[in-house]
């Protein structure tokens, strides 16, 4: 082994760590196919070579209802889960695809199993701004109270990206407009922070706390500024908030 301070001699040492880094890169490449090829194969093809349980995740990922339902016709766990902790219902959601979703839910699946990351359904949907499932899920029984490892709830993602359905369904199922997350924000904070005037005012009209701060002392009429988002900062304004 070369270490510092060492004088090698001949080229051989620095040939043979040459050989070794190739033949790691080439090892890791063969790697990354493979896995590339279970999930991205198409589950008629590659696929089948799969287990049940890996193939739902395939069906899932590429919205192939008709195979989703044929694998868990078959056996195939609606719970199963891949390397990141992904069931097929939070990877449909995460990828848009309604029907494999709902189907997900129909056949029993988890509604508040998380991923290795903690993120929900419920988060998932919220963050695409999937109302309608987003109201499947509540119905379910999803909880909304769930944070994920960067201190995000349902709650946050949706107001945070402007999603004012999905946040008015959040607060018909019982979430309160006036609740603090992660670093005391508010949804009225990170509404007003992205300048997603429509969402402020549903939560101005649903009793936020216009008037709280964070943990640096902001409000959301402040964040509303800094963003330079005139028509909620104006919105704010006229509702009697200042900073």
């Amino acid at each position: 082994m070369v270490t510092i301070g060492t004088k090698v001699r001949s080229g051989k040492v620095g040939n043979r760590q040459a050989r070794h880094r190739r033949e790691i890169r080439r090892r890791t490449l063969i790697r990354k196919l493979a896995l590339s090829l279970c999930l991205l194969a198409p589950v008629s093809a590659g696929a089948q070579d799969l287990s049940p349980n890996a193939q739902i995740l395939v069906a899932a990922r590429q919205g192939d209802l008709a195979a989703a339902k044929r694998l868990l016709e078959d056996g195939a766990a609606v719970n199963s889960r891949n390397r990141l902790g992904d069931t097929p219902l939070l990877i449909a959601l995460k990828n848009g695809y309604k029907d494999v979703a709902r189907l997900a839910v129909e056949r029993g699946a988890n509604v508040n199993l998380a991923n290795l990351s903690s993120v929900t359904p419920l988060m998932a949907a919220s963050f695409s701004g999937n109302a309608e499932l987003v109201k499947v899920l509540l119905e379910k029984g999803a909880e909304r109270a769930p944070v994920d490892r960067v201190g995000k709830t349902a709650m946050v993602y949706a107001a945070g990206l402007g999603h004012t359905e999905v946040v008015e369904l959040l607060l018909a199922s019982g979430e309160s407009s006036r609740a603090a997350y992660h670093n005391d924000l508010t949804a009225l904070m990170w509404a007003a922070a992205y300048g997603h005037t429509g969402t402020v005012k549903l939560l101005l009209e649903r009793g936020a706390d216009a008037s709280a701060r964070d943990n640096r002392g902001k409000t959301a009429l402040a964040m509303a500024i800094e963003g330079g988002h005139k028509e909620t900062e104006q919105l704010l304004r006229k509702a009697g908030v200042t900073q």
